[in-house]
């Protein structure tokens, strides 16, 4: 890591997430395990990301050069020896049905509770990975971090010329994970000023009940829809030195001497 004080640059092991943290780790487990079991294929999705395009064809297209994997993941940026040797990222991932992948999170589900002794989910998948590889030939497709098909927050924070691109039209990835930056708060900020931003102010960090008041039913999300989803970017500037929609060169640097964007 450079340093800079928009990338999460300490160990899993050091940090000490909450409860709610700690479920929510459990959760992305349980849920792709069980789905997993009734013999489907699977396509994981963190909040933070947005697609592009559908990216289902790049995996179900048999001619497709990557096509005779069990799994694909993003490559986390971060190749610190906890994430050895895959750097796999747990934010956006697709798994193909098969006794391989099935054994996996099965096995995963069994171990979880390194999850709560390594307070991460993603570095015990890794070692996980690696071990399935090994000695049970699961065979995984790491995307590179450097390449355009599925990028993350590596490419956000340092791929200019790329992130540029994909700004003006050039290039047209299938979706993009604000993964690889310090927290949520940073990650809103980041997609804002990206262009991809949706969710109205009043819904923000608000329960359903609260945002509907009285006409509230339980189980019917899409009365949220109305209220809470923009029909175009909410755009703001925030850093000058960070991709933007639009040229942000009042705005000040995250990072120590960042230069603009634009």
């Amino acid at each position: 890591m450079n340093g800079s004080n928009h990338i999460g640059r300490s160990s899993p092991f050091l940090t000490s997430p909450t409860s709610a943290v700690m479920r929510m780790m459990m959760a992305k487990l349980y849920c792709v395990q069980m789905i997993s079991m009734l013999g489907y294929d699977i396509l994981f999705n963190d909040v933070d990301a947005v697609w592009f395009k559908d990216p289902l064809p790049y995996f179900h297209n048999s001619s497709n050069p990557n096509t005779d994997f069990d799994m694909y993941f993003q490559d986390d940026g971060n190749h610190a020896l906890y994430y050895a040797p895959y750097s796999a990222n747990t934010g956006f991932y697709y798994v193909r049905s098969n006794e391989r992948t099935r054994y996996f999170f099965n096995s995963f589900l069994m171990a979880g509770d390194l999850i709560r002794s390594t307070r991460s989910h993603q570095v015990p998948l890794v070692a996980l990975l690696n071990e399935h590889a090994s000695m049970y030939g699961l065979k995984v497709k790491i995307f590179s971090r450097d390449g355009d098909d599925f990028p993350g927050g590596h490419a956000f924070h340092r791929r200019k010329t790329f992130m540029r691109d994909i700004l003006t039209g050039i290039v047209k990835p299938y979706i993009f994970h604000m993964s690889w930056t310090k927290n949520k708060d940073n990650k809103m900020l980041f997609m804002q000023q990206f262009g991809e931003w949706y969710l109205n102010e009043q819904c923000l960090d608000k329960s359903a009940s609260t945002i509907l008041g009285t006409s509230y039913k339980k189980g019917l999300g899409s009365e949220l829809i109305q209220p809470c989803c923009a029909p175009e970017p909410l755009f703001s500037c925030h850093y000058r030195d960070k991709p933007s929609l639009k040229k942000c060169k009042d705005s000040p640097a995250i990072d120590k001497g960042g230069r603009s964007f634009w």
